[in-house]
């Protein structure tokens, strides 16, 4: 999650560079498959900070039929950049004067025209949804005004009694976690973009508003976080839809054996495990809520790609690790036919397969 100005440098330049990607360096040995669970869709709640925020928002609107509330941490309207990079850096997070944010009325003329192509889902089953939205008063990379106009786009279909934004004056650009080790303080805009803010605790509000009465977090967790082959949801390399070989899942126990809800999780830039380790998917706080309420959690990964990869002639402008929201992976990026929208779609349908049934060690032949 760098500056403005920063990520547009890194993003300008067009010197070719090659580039071996951190998933293709690792050893060779490949992650194990995600495996079936039974999971239930219906109900089907996503999230995200800084661009895994503004991807929830695509994924949320292109899937309207299947999710049913979003929470977005310091993002911004659906198709806002409209496959301009330019777009994103200025009237997408830091609008001016001279480069200013989309109308209501643009925005949804956009929505509609996707939606009427039938690249996304009616906009109309958006009037059942909740969304949970928040901005710190001390983030330099999405204003405010952002936030509030993605709160004004919901609402052309969402009753405002379904909106709930939070300000915290205090929060810069970061996740809010009261359960991160070493968390930065609540002011700042570094790596790993987990803040403390007091006793804030962002998912459980988000999770508690989004669902409804949850149980209590689990004080110590007896979920398993899974490794598992992103590469396995991706048509060709994953590297080449700016996805990491791996991603994560928390999975309570409870839910190897009963049918539990899903919560999908995207990332910030610089946020992925190729760049700080498990410290988001460990640390971001949605983990206890969800061991103690029966919620699978899916945290798909990005890579970093500048330039080709090792094997690839495709080239991508993503440094960062950011989630696609202004186009690098495809001009179908917020819609139901882009390639990280898909894999992720299709990650779901495979918790939400029915369990296999577990061999009998006594039917077994000596």
């Amino acid at each position: 999650m760098a500056t403005a100005n920063t990520l547009w440098r890194s993003l300008a330049a067009t010197a070719l560079v090659l580039v071996l990607s951190t998933g293709q360096a690792r050893a060779a040995e490949a992650p194990p498959p995600l495996p079936a669970l039974g999971a239930e869709l219906s109900g089907l709640t996503v999230s995200g900070i800084s661009s895994g925020a503004f991807m929830a928002v695509q994924f949320q609107v292109a899937h309207a039929q299947l999710v049913s509330g979003a929470g977005v941490i310091a993002g911004g309207p659906y198709y806002c950049a409209e496959g301009s990079i330019r777009r994103a850096l200025t009237q997408c997070m830091a609008p001016s004067w001279w480069a200013a944010l989309p109308s209501v009325e643009e925005l949804r003329a956009r929505a509609e025209a996707l939606a009427g192509a039938g690249r996304i889902d009616p906009l109309a089953r958006l009037s059942d949804d909740r969304v949970w939205l928040f901005s710190g008063g001390r983030d330099s990379i999405v204003d405010t005004a952002v936030m509030e106009r993605l709160a004004a786009f919901y609402g052309q279909w969402i009753a405002p009694s379904a909106i709930r934004f939070v300000k915290l004056p205090e929060a810069g650009h970061a996740m809010i976690s009261i359960v991160a080790p070493a968390a930065n303080p609540c002011g700042s805009e570094q790596s790993p973009f987990i803040n403390r803010c007091g006793d804030f605790d962002a998912a459980g509000e988000m999770l508690g508003y989004l669902l409804g009465r949850l149980r209590p977090a689990a004080s110590t967790l007896s979920g398993e976080m899974l490794r598992f082959d992103q590469g396995a949801f991706v048509a060709g390399k994953a590297i080449d839809a700016g996805l990491a070989d791996a991603a994560y899942a928390f999975v309570p126990q409870a839910c190897h054996s009963n049918a539990c809800r899903v919560h999908v999780v995207f990332h910030g830039c610089r946020q992925s495990t190729a760049q700080i380790g498990r410290r988001f998917v460990d640390g971001a706080g949605y983990n206890r809520w969800a061991d103690s309420n029966r919620i699978i959690v899916l945290y798909p990964q990005v890579e970093p790609r500048y330039g080709l990869a090792l094997g690839s002639w495709q080239w991508l402008n993503n440094p960062f690790g950011c989630w696609d929201w202004w186009g690098y992976s495809g001009s179908d990026y917020a819609t139901q036919g882009g390639v990280q929208i898909k894999a992720v779609r299709a990650m779901l349908e495979r918790l939400a397969a029915p369990r296999q049934p577990q061999a009998d060690p006594a039917a077994r032949q000596p």
